[in-house]
C-alpha cells in the first residue's frame, strides 16, 4: 500500500475505533448503572447521542441492556470493516464480516478492561484512596468483574490479587473465544 494509502486506512481505523469505544464505555456504564452525573458519563451520552437516539425509537433495551448500543457498535465495526477491506483488495462475505466484527468489539472490550484493570492497579500504589471522576467510573465498570474473583481469593497480607487472576481470565477469553471468531472470519477471505 502508498503511504497515501496507509494514511487513510489509519486514519478510518483511529477514528471508528474511537468512536466505537465511547459508544462501548457508555454500553457499559448503562449495565452497570453508573453515575450519570459524572463528567465523563455525561461526555459519553453527549458523543453517542446523536447516532443512539434515533435506534432507540425503532430497537428498544431488553431487560436493562441498551439494545440500541450493540446494533450501534456492530453496525459502525460493520462499516469500518467494509472500508477497511476496500482498502486492502480484499472482499470478504457477509458471513465473515459478521465474524470479524463481533470478534472485534469483543476485543475492544475486553481490551478495555485490562486497560481500566490496569489503571485501576497503577492508582491504587501512586495515590490511593483519592476520589476522582476517572476513578469512580473504573470502579464502578470494573466492579463487576473484579467482585467475584475478589470474594473467591481474599487479600493475603494486605495484597488484593484478584487483579492478576481477572488480566488472566481476559487474556484466556482472548486466545479461546475471540481468536477463533477471528479465525473464522478470516478463514471465509482465503
Amino acid at each position: 500500500m502508498s503511504p497515501m494509502g496507509d494514511a487513510g486506512y489509519f486514519l478510518i481505523h483511529t477514528a471508528f475505533y474511537l468512536y466505537i469505544t465511547v459508544v462501548m464505555v457508555r454500553f457499559l456504564l448503562q449495565l452497570v448503572r453508573a453515575d450519570f452525573y459524572n463528567p465523563i458519563s455525561q461526555f459519553t451520552v453527549k458523543a453517542t447521542a446523536p447516532l443512539i437516539n434515533p435506534l432507540r425509537r425503532y430497537i428498544p433495551g431488553y431487560g436493562g441492556v441498551d439494545v440500541a448500543a450493540i446494533v450501534l457498535m456492530l453496525a459502525l465495526k460493520l462499516v469500518e470493516l467494509y472500508l477497511l477491506s476496500a482498502f486492502g483488495g480484499v472482499s470478504p462475505g457477509p458471513l465473515q464480516m459478521v465474524f470479524l466484527a463481533v470478534a472485534g468489539l469483543l476485543e475492544l472490550a475486553i481490551n478495555l478492561y485490562i486497560f481500566m484493570i490496569i489503571v485501576q492497579v497503577v492508582m491504587s500504589w501512586v495515590n490511593p484512596g483519592v476520589y476522582n471522576d476517572v476513578t469512580a467510573i473504573i470502579h464502578r465498570l470494573t466492579e463487576p468483574v473484579m467482585a467475584p474473583v475478589r470474594r473467591a481469593l481474599p487479600p493475603m497480607g494486605g495484597l488484593d490479587l484478584s487483579p492478576l487472576f481477572v488480566l488472566i481470565g481476559l487474556q484466556l477469553v482472548k486466545i479461546l473465544v475471540v481468536a477463533p471468531l477471528q479465525g473464522m472470519g478470516v478463514a471465509g477471505m482465503m
